[in-house]
Formats: C-alpha cells, structure tokens, sequence
C-alpha cells in the first residue's frame, strides 16, 4: 500500500513538473475568449437602450435559456472544489448539505415563481416597498441593496475567485494576482458590455463546454492506471467508506450534521444566494426577466432539474478518485511543493486530479472552468449591480436619473465590485470556510422569507430584526465567543442556535408591532393575489368596507404547490440516487428508485395540471 501511495505521488509530480499546454489547448482556450467577447458585444447592442433591457433582459426570455443560466450561475469554479471538499471529508452522504435544498428549490418552483413573475419588480429588492409601507421599507430596501448587493455578493464572489486562484496555482503555476487579473477582465468585459442578455447568452454557451469537459474528465479520471476503473475504484479501500448516499445512523454526529440538521432545519431556516426560500437574488432575476408565468416557473424547474439530478455525479467520481491519487494533504503538499501551503485543503484536489488529463482535453477543461468561473461572477456582477443601481441610487439619489446615466453607473459599479471581491479572495483560504459564515448569517431568515407571501401580519419590524439578529448571533458564535476563551461552537450547533433564536425574534417582534396599513396589504393583495387563510382578515375587511380586492374567484393552490414541490423531489432524488447506484453496480436499488422516479413523475404531471388551470 505504501508503495501504491508513493508511486501515485510520484507520478501526479512529474505529470505537474511536466504539464505544459500544447498549441491545442491554447487553441481552445483563445477560442473560447473569443466567442464570449463576441457575445459580449452581440449583446451591447441592445443592453445600453434602457435599464429594463440592462437587468432584465426586456423581460423577454424563454425558459430553457433562463433555467441553464441558473444552472450555470451555481456551476462556479469552486462549486467542484465544494464538491470534492465535501466528499474526502465526509463521503458522497456529506452532499446533504447542498442537496437538502432542493426542498427550497422545488418549493420556489411552483409556489412562488408565478408570485415573483407577477409582481413585475426590476429587483426583488422593490418587494420591500411594496409589501411594507413608510419610512422603514425604504430604509430596508436601500439598506438590503448595500448589504446584499455589495458586501454579501463580494463575500460570494470572493469565494469563486478563491478556487480560480487555486486552479491557477495548480493548473497553469499563476500566482494570485495574475490569475484574478486574467480571470476577471474579461468577464468584467462582457457582463458591463452585455448586461443580463449578455449573460444569460454567454451561461447558455459556457455551461455546454463545462458539462462535455466535465463528464469527459471524469471518464478519463476514472479509468487512469492509479484508479483502475470504475468497478476498482468503488471496492477500493480508501473509496468503500466513503460511498453511503445517506450516512449510517449508527454515526450520530455524522447522521445529526450532513443529514438530519440540513433535510429537517436548513433548507427552510437559512437564507442563502440560489437557494433563497421563497426566491430572490439572481433566481428571482431571472424569474422577473422570463416571458410570462409559465415560462418563470418551467425555468425554475429545469434548473433544479439539472442541478441537483445531472450535475453532481462527475464531481463525486473525480473527488472519490482522488482519495486514491492524494488519500490526505501531505500528498497534496508533497505532490505540489511550490503551492503556498495555506491554500492547501482537501478542496485543491480536483485541480490537481486536472493535472493528469491529456492534451486538448486538459485545455477544454481549462476553458469550462473558466466558464464555470465566468457564469457565476457575471451573473452576480450584474444582479448585485442592479441593486446598487436601482435600489440605492435611483430610489434614494436621483429618482429621475436618464436609463444611458444609470447603465453607465451599473458598469461602473461592476469593475468596483469584481476589484473587492478580487481583494476579499486574497484573504480567504478555503471555500467550505465561506459557505459556513454565509449559512451562519441567514440562519433563522428563511421562514420569514416564505410566510410573507401569504401571512400579512409580517411587517417590515420583523424584516428588520430577523436581519439585524441572524447577524449579531452569527458575529457572536463566528467571532466573538472564540475570540474570548470560549471553547468553538460546533457548526451544526451554531446553525441551530442562529434559527431558534432569530426565528423566536422575529415572531415575537411580529406579534409585538402592528401589521402594515390596510392600503398597503389590499395594494400588495390585489397585485400579486396570493390567496389563503393568511390574507383572510383582510380581504374581509376590504368587503366590509365595500372595496373587492380578489381579482377572480379561484381555489387557493398553495397546497397543491406543495404537493406538486413533494413529488418533484421525489422525482429528483429518486434520479439522483438511481445514478448513483447503477454507478456502484448496485442494479436492483437503481432500477427500483428509476421507477419511484416514473411513478413521481406521473402524479406529479397531473397535479401540475391541476395547478394551472386554477
């Protein structure tokens, strides 16, 4: 084994020391700078006619562009990094952390994308002011637009532009800067030049060749002489503890943390960036920008689709081969001596399973990581530029400022968040690090997040504190606590203590306040129409005062939303985990779950048609 062990380090050090990019490769890579410039400027020609068209696209988009776009936008360059992280840590079972999100996902698919769609806001930052009235809807709005927009949204970024540092460290010998310099620019290219169109074309574009790369990698990753194919490298074993879909009960911290905590609290309890509950962010963008409401809603489900039931699984197999290649962090050192050894994790060990690809295929996985890097910053360039612009600016600044002035602002605003997030990345040593303090920081936002739709007594108090406290808590047992000789809270207990508390904060504030004026809720009631015992009070009171705010008599469907959300993860998990299990050559367990996938999918097509046509 140790012979093994040394001979596979041995070998990805040489294939490092010998890497070089054949003419090939920068072939493709010059290619594909190319087309996504060309896009950049395709798009140009109509982004810098109006704001509208600049943010939204003209509110004009089909759902298949809208719904890759989402997709793309989470596929980011530390996404596979995550993933890998995510797998030599705690096994394929650790993915629970992500993949309890479906829930939200599946739940913004059919209950609340029509909702957005109807509001027809340009940024689900104007929602503010219309649920809420006076003075403290603005403030939030402005407030949010800075908080979110700017300094949330460079904490996202910097996240992104940390594993680009990673890859370029491993993959190519770039220092940080040079590989930020590189990376950024020209993404900062098209997405000021092209606006949202500019990026949606360009996602559509970039998650195609990341997916061919991908799937192609973990073909070729897989079937190297140091893993030996797929049917040696899940009896390996370094891989045998590693494979369980959902983790063994006998291990309670481990079943309590990757399993339980994310599928029973986190999903609805934390608000997070892609997997707002309730929507919001870039998913409530494109939402907003779609056709119509079917095309919001289509749009929503291909991207969960594709997200949580296509994606994962390349990710998981080169992860797993690399606890073959690299079983721990002093191969990683070993194998990559000139990498400065704080950024070495288990993360950096999908870039350096990269290194063992050949020529041609090495530089079209450059250029799909690239992409993956590009999507995803684009995307958050424009949606945190649109907050700055619209809801700080505008609202607060200058009202009637011209749509040429307010585009040429959002480019601006543009290169000043790219360079921050730059900066921020500088700093950070591991991605898993940063998805933690972002958890930590919506822990307790996300009922709120749901109930606000369909409950009118939330007001703008219960906004402001849930905010104000998920906060604190989460500076007190992030930075504080430690910081004064207290023993470190464990991350599942951080997570719980942050939802019980602000959960219990805001509900309290919410019964101690009043709720917002009568013609504030009947405006937000007749314009959205959302139906349901929660609006019940005050649709009697406008018919008390003769005033008729339901826009047509229909059956309330939330609860067939819900029931259509329930079989869509049904329908999602059973794909996943079908895949899974034909991988592990587990044909029996496949073949059954494909089937409850048929099955979900069956019932969920008729209750879908029941949602429509209410």
């Amino acid at each position: 084994m140790l012979f093994i062990k040394i001979k596979n380090i041995t070998y990805a050090f040489k294939k490092l020391k010998n890497m070089k990019l054949e003419i090939i490769d920068w072939s493709i890579l010059v290619v594909f700078f190319v087309i996504l410039l060309s896009i950049g400027f395709f798009a140009s020609k109509k982004a810098g006619n109006s704001v509208n068209e600049f943010f939204l696209s003209g509110r004009n988009m089909p759902w298949w562009l809208l719904g890759i776009s989402m997709v793309a936008t989470t596929f980011s360059a530390d996404t596979p990094n995550l993933v890998t992280d995510i797998v030599r840590t705690n096994g394929v079972s650790g993915n629970w952390v992500w993949w309890a999100f479906l829930l939200t996902g599946m739940l913004t698919v059919f209950v609340y994308a029509k909702l957005w769609r109807r509001s027809e806001v340009l940024t689900d930052l104007e929602f503010y002011e219309m649920r809420y009235g006076g003075k403290g809807a603005a403030f939030l709005r402005g407030f949010r637009a800075i908080y979110l927009g700017v300094f949330f949204n460079i904490m996202i970024m910097a996240t992104v532009c940390l594993a680009g540092i990673k890859i370029g460290s491993v993959m190519l010998g770039l220092t940080p800067v040079q590989t930020l310099l590189i990376a950024s620019s020209v993404t900062v290219i098209y997405s000021s030049l092209g606006g949202l169109k500019g990026v949606i074309l360009t996602d559509f574009f970039q998650f195609t060749l990341a997916m061919v790369a991908t799937f192609w990698a973990a073909i070729v990753i897989v079937n190297l002489p140091e893993v030996g194919g797929l049917e040696a490298l899940i009896s390996h074993p370094n891989i045998v503890p590693k494979l369980d879909l959902i983790p063994d009960i006998s291990d309670r911290e481990l079943f309590l943390v990757v399993f339980l905590l994310p599928i029973a609290v986190q999903w609805w309890s934390v608000w997070y960036p892609g997997a707002e509950p309730g929507g919001g962010g870039y998913v409530a963008q494109r939402m907003l920008s779609a056709k119509d409401e079917n095309h919001a809603v289509w749009a929503t489900l291909l991207f969960n689709f594709m997200h949580y039931a296509v994606r994962p699984w390349p990710w998981i197999l080169i992860a797993l081969a690399s606890l073959i290649v690299f079983p721990n962090l002093n191969d990683l050192q070993a194998a990559f001596p000139e990498i400065d050894k704080s950024i070495i994790g288990h993360d950096l060990a999908y870039p350096a399973m990269m290194t063992l690809l050949p020529p041609g295929l090495l530089g079209l996985l450059l250029a799909s990581l690239a992409a993956a890097f590009m999507s995803t910053i684009a995307s958050h360039l424009n949606w945190g530029s649109s907050y700055v612009v619209n809801d700080f600016y505008k609202r607060f600044f200058n009202p009637q400022a011209s749509d040429k002035k307010l585009i040429f602002l959002g480019r601006i605003t543009t290169v000043v968040l790219m360079l921050f997030s730059c900066l921020l990345a500088l700093l950070l040593s591991n991605a898993l690090q940063a998805f933690s303090i972002l958890l930590q920081i919506g822990a307790g936002t996300g009922l709120l997040f749901i109930l606000r739709w369909f409950w009118y007594r939330i007001n703008i108090y219960s906004e402001i504190s849930a905010m104000i406290i998920s906060f604190l808590v989460a500076l007190y047992l992030q930075i504080i606590h430690p910081m004064i000789g207290f023993d470190i809270i464990s991350s599942e207990s951080q997570l719980i203590i942050g939802v019980s508390i602000t959960t219990l904060s805001w509900v309290l504030v919410t019964f101690m306040t009043q709720p917002e004026d009568k013609e504030t809720l009947r405006s937000f009631y007749i314009k959205i129409q959302p139906g349901g015992l929660g609006w019940k009070k005050v649709v009697d009171q406008a018919a008390k005062d003769g005033i008729n705010i339901i826009g047509k008599k229909e059956s309330w469907d939330v609860p067939t939303g819900i029931i259509c959300m329930i079989l869509g993860c049904m329908f999602v998990y059973s794909i996943l985990f079908s895949i899974g299990y034909f991988i592990y050559a587990k044909y029996l367990f496949a073949v059954f779950l494909l089937t409850v996938s048929l099955v979900s999918l069956f019932f969920l097509k008729k209750a879908w048609s029941r949602l429509k046509m209410n």
